[in-house]
């Protein structure tokens, strides 16, 4: 096990207030991050222009589908997700369903998109909403912001005939619904942790897995009998509970081995044997608080920083991009953002700047890894999830 630069943050799990409005309202400032020890090239420190206004909102209209590379993002402050060319922005938005989160692409071209409301089925080469699968899951009314009930994370089985998708019950545990994409009805319903911010399937389909931010830990679903396991991933403790922010946010399944990889604060990456439950902790180099993960076939991880707990002693929001392994690149980010995704060339890059808290902004962050320039695109109304159609 590797050693922790700080052996321990459980002190600052319970923020005074005065230090938490700082992360709250967004006003963190990017910093140059330092390098790894191995790592091959700099870190580029890069200020980015200023947005120039809001994307275009509405219904898309019909025509040609989107080009290979388009991005489609799910805009968390409205009701729809938006169609973005990673070179000239926005370029259309569908009506989905009320503050959509998490998002999931099958082969076939329809995109599955977590809303309050239920699932919505975007046509993404039609550019419409064929379907809304409400839950079955109580929820109480659809409403938007950070803590609102129903779909969060979202996920395909690799057949593409069924999707698992996280709903998040105001206080209380959550539930991990189960839609057959034939039919468009949920078919099961699997109760997992709190507020399940990111669901994965295994490589072999035989196993779901649900983060659950506010329970701190995973639920493990097998696919055939329905059994759960819970495995706690905790590398900082417990102390502080629905207070605390050293909990888990998103997870990515590292394809050579199918363990599950879980950044927190730029710190530790807690790498998860979903068999066993074993947990163990690698040291990471961003000093951020960490949320959205993604991982190319290689085994590349990509985490994004969202900014400093404690402005005293953490660095900004950043992108953080990790070698199978562990070398570590750190691109600073300016402003708060959530989740990515990476171009099919692995040469670039999607930070979406919705962030689940305040300080987020209309548009995404577009990374190029070579030389380390950032271009913002104003692009959707607070995005979160990003695919790349």
């Amino acid at each position: 096990m590797t050693k922790i630069r700080r052996p321990s943050r459980t002190a600052r799990a319970l923020l005074p207030a005065a230090v938490a409005v700082v992360l709250v309202s967004g006003c963190a400032q990017a910093e140059e991050a330092p390098a790894a020890a191995a790592q091959t090239g700099p870190t580029a420190t890069v200020t980015p222009p200023p947005s120039t206004g809001p994307a275009p909102s509405g219904t898309a209209s019909g025509g040609a589908g989107p080009t290979a590379g388009t991005l489609l993002v799910s805009d968390f402050g409205s009701d729809t997700v938006t169609f973005v060319d990673p070179e000239r922005g926005a370029t259309g938005s569908v009506k989905a369903g009320t503050a959509p989160y998490g998002m999931a692409l099958g082969k076939d071209g329809r995109a599955w998109v977590a809303t309050a409301e239920g699932v919505a089925v975007v046509d993404t080469t039609a550019r419409k909403r064929l379907a809304l699968v409400p839950y079955r899951t109580d929820t109480g009314p659809a409403t938007t912001g950070e803590y609102r009930g129903g779909g969060m994370g979202i996920a395909l089985s690799p057949d593409g005939k069924r999707v698992y998708v996280g709903v998040n019950v105001p206080g209380g545990e959550g539930a991990l619904e189960v839609i057959d994409t034939a039919s468009l009805e949920v078919v099961e319903v699997v109760g997992v942790g709190r507020r399940p911010f990111d669901v994965d399937v295994s490589r072999d389909g035989s196993a779901v897995y649900a983060t659950n931010h506010d329970s701190f830990d995973v639920t493990v679903v097998d696919t055939d009998s329905l059994d759960v396991r819970r495995v706690e991933v905790a590398p900082y403790g417990t102390e502080g509970g629905l207070g605390s922010w050293l909990k888990p946010h998103y997870t990515a399944v590292r394809p050579s081995d199918g363990k599950l990889l879980l950044p927190f604060e730029g710190e530790r990456l807690a790498v998860v044997d979903p068999a066993s439950g074993r947990v163990e902790i690698e040291s990471m180099t961003a000093n951020t608080h960490q949320h959205g993960a993604a991982v190319t076939p290689d085994g590349t991880l990509f985490a994004v920083g969202t900014g400093p707990i404690d402005p005293s002693e953490d660095r900004g929001p950043s992108l953080t991009v990790r070698s199978p392994e562990g070398v570590e690149r750190v691109y600073p980010l300016d402003g708060p953002h959530e989740d990515v995704a990476v171009s099919k060339d692995g040469r670039t890059a999607y930070v979406t700047g919705g962030f689940t808290r305040d300080g987020y902004w209309d548009g995404l962050s577009v990374v190029d890894l070579a030389s380390g320039e950032v271009k913002r695109l104003a692009a959707g109304s607070r995005p979160l999830g990003v695919v790349v159609l």
